[in-house]
């Protein structure tokens, strides 16, 4: 993320520690969001040939932009549950995961704070 993000909430999401202007009145914990997704049995096989010719998978972009931004939202509405209007130290992370490897997980997580 450049720089701080903002939901319609108004929750402000931020990789950094603080937030340039607006000090930090109250820390109120942990936030997590998490979201994992399917991976489709022919996306991949497209997805594959693309990559081995050299190609960007649009396909798992959008997946993987889609995820991301859905495990942001849970993360800024269990803030916002919490009280707090920002998000501070966001950490994204990518896994995947299953017997195959089909699935992918996202998660973020972050220290949801009143500004």
């Amino acid at each position: 993320m450049a720089g701080p993000w903002k939901d319609a909430r108004g929750v402000i999401v931020t990789t950094t520690p603080t937030i340039e202007g607006k000090p930090i009145q109250d820390y109120l914990g942990i936030v997590t969001g998490e979201v994992i997704v399917g991976a489709n049995l022919f996306r991949d096989l497209f997805a594959n040939i693309r990559d081995i010719v050299g190609g960007r998978s649009g396909s798992y972009e959008r997946i993987l932009r889609d995820a991301r931004e859905q495990a942001i939202e849970e993360l800024q509405a269990e803030a916002a549950t919490r009280g707090g209007n920002a998000v501070v130290g966001v950490d994204l992370d990518y896994e995947v995961i299953g017997d195959t490897g089909s699935m992918l997980m996202v998660s973020a997580s972050g220290t949801a704070v009143k500004v």
